[in-house]
């Protein structure tokens, strides 16, 4: 029995796990979605969470213990500037793992894990079609008509400023 047994090995040894997790988790908060094995995307969900609440929290030493785990500055920032203060109302729950397919090679279990509630295809905001529907159709509708008539003119500019630069050109040369 594997009582008080924590944590999965994923056939490595202790720093290639650790460095294969924390490139797992750069991604997650770079993409905000990613697909892999269904074992990694469970384990690497408990680094992810931990990161968003170091993010939450601020504070020099969250921000240092972050840069143990997060070796890029980007995403760093990201992390304590962007995704985190979108969580304040939450405690907890920030990641969430789907099972889909099995691999085709191994056939592994595969899962994608993403950040919840942030972008457009979030399976919450799909369970509630009515209010999107009704705003996307009238917003739809208004943004196809200036867009046509918009066009064509913008076309006519872009050719005028080539041909001016024709011109120029020609009596550049010429000299």
């Amino acid at each position: 029995m594997r009582h008080l047994v924590s944590g999965r090995k994923l056939n490595r040894n202790a720093s290639h796990r650790r460095a294969m997790l924390s490139n797992l988790a750069i991604s997650i908060l770079d993409k905000e979605r990613v697909t892999t094995t269904l074992a990694k995307a469970k384990e690497v969900r408990g680094v992810v969470e931990r990161l968003i609440t170091y993010g939450k929290k601020g504070d020099l030493h969250a921000i240092r213990t972050a840069v143990r785990r997060v070796n890029d500055k980007d995403i760093l920032k990201k992390l304590f500037d962007d995704i985190a203060p979108s969580y304040k109302d939450r405690n907890g729950g920030y990641t969430r793992v789907l099972k889909t397919d099995d691999r085709k090679g191994d056939n592994a279990p595969m899962a994608i894990i993403e950040l919840v509630g942030r972008g457009h295809n979030d399976p919450v905001r799909k369970r509630n079609p009515k209010k999107k529907v009704a705003a996307k159709k009238p917003a739809a509708a208004k943004k196809a008509v200036p867009v046509a008539v918009a066009e064509p003119e913008m076309e006519m500019e872009v050719e005028a400023v080539v041909d001016e630069a024709v011109v120029d050109e020609s009596t550049d040369s010429k000299e």
